[in-house]
């Protein structure tokens, strides 16, 4: 192997070690972009944080780029790492391990490095590491795509054994609903009020949440309202999402869901508002395409098997891609149990990651 173990698990601890909280990235953007100037790259840091550098090729091929992301979910103050003698490192058990996803910037980095230290020959390099990605990718959703001229994407943001790849993943809608009624007293005068709850629970109740056909779940996650015990409800919150592999039947589910709190809130002399905080689009990569063909030399030259090719149900900064007409896939980087306290990643995964990344960086 080209990569160096103890350097992998140095850089890994000392970023991991920082406190990166989606929207609290400020110090560890820093530290990277320091890191990948020092490697050679060409950096800038847009106004969200996101971090984009270019290593221009030393010999002729499409440029390709590497992603990840370097915000975690909470709880992600305080982090401490422990190394296992089994080859694991795990969290201390009180927050995550930040292994999501800086595991993946790590094997970027590592891969980085080994061009550099040993003179190796590439097309030219896009590295966009973002910011946001765990509130549903809203850093990439923000970075100028005028800037990237690679039209092949690798994410590494995946769960699982290195090799596996998602290929597609679903369009995400989010839903805030708000039903606006009036407030009276609940003892004295509850004819005079008119109850947001009411609408809203009689909404629901007709509404299918859960898998609702092989390629769509709905749920709703959140309800708050009202003021105090003896008040007729004047505002109630209700907060949830659709997810779909299939573009127009988000839109489906979310007109369906629309139309129906209306109704309800009509019957009573209620009103409905109804916002989008979150429109994450479907992607999806053919089992053939030229991005997947590549990775698929890149396990053989490695002898890492042939892959496992899956689709996720989750998002990831590879639907901000999609639909700038980047062709991208999601790859497994060392990351188990996330958004979890029991967070972890193993050794010899983290190391396989980087030598996999490197080897994309630099084959023929």
């Amino acid at each position: 192997m080209m990569t160096d173990r103890e350097r992998i698990i140095d850089a890994f601890l000392c970023l991991t070690a920082f406190d990166a909280e989606s929207f609290h990235e400020q110090e560890i953007g820093q530290e990277l972009q320091a890191r990948l100037t020092e490697l050679g790259l060409r950096t800038q840091m847009d106004a969200a944080g996101n971090l984009y550098g270019v290593l221009e090729a030393t010999r002729d091929g499409e440029p390709l780029l590497f992603s990840a992301h370097m915000d975690t979910v909470s709880p992600g103050k305080g982090k401490k790492a422990v190394v296992g003698e089994d080859g694991i490192i795990r969290s201390d058990g009180t927050t995550v391990l930040g292994a999501d996803d800086l595991s993946g910037v790590v094997s970027i980095l590592e891969a980085l490095r080994v061009i550099r230290d040993n003179g190796l020959d590439h097309p030219v390099i896009e590295v966009l590491i973002t910011v946001a990605e765990e509130p549903f990718c809203r850093g990439s959703a923000a970075f100028d795509y005028g800037r990237i001229r690679s039209k092949e994407a690798y994410v590494l943001d995946l769960s699982g054994p290195i090799g596996t790849v998602a290929l597609a993943a679903p369009s995400i809608l989010a839903l805030d609903i708000t039903v606006k009624g009036k407030a009276a007293h609940a003892g004295f005068a509850p004819e005079k009020g008119i109850n947001a709850l009411n609408a809203a629970v009689k909404a629901l109740a007709r509404i299918r949440t859960g898998r609702v056909d092989a390629d769509t779940t709905v749920n709703f996650g959140l309800i708050e309202g009202g003021s105090v015990r003896n008040a007729v409800p004047e505002t109630v919150s209700v907060k949830g999402e659709i997810r779909s592999m299939k573009q127009e039947r988000v839109r489906e589910e979310a007109e369906m869901i629309r139309r129906t709190f209306l109704e309800e809130a009509e019957k009573i002399g209620a009103s409905v508002q109804i916002e989008h905080p979150v429109d994450l689009p479907a992607c999806s990569t053919e089992r053939n395409a030229p991005v997947v063909k590549r990775f698929e030399k890149a396990l053989a030259l490695l002898g890492y098997g042939e892959g496992t090719f899956i689709t996720t149900f989750g998002g990831s900064d590879n639907n901000r891609f999609f639909v700038r007409g980047i062709s991208g896939i999601v790859t497994a980087c060392a990351m188990e149990n996330v958004h979890t306290t029991s967070e972890y990643t193993v050794i010899d995964e983290l190391q396989r990651s980087c030598e996999l990344a490197l080897t994309l960086m630099t084959m023929e």
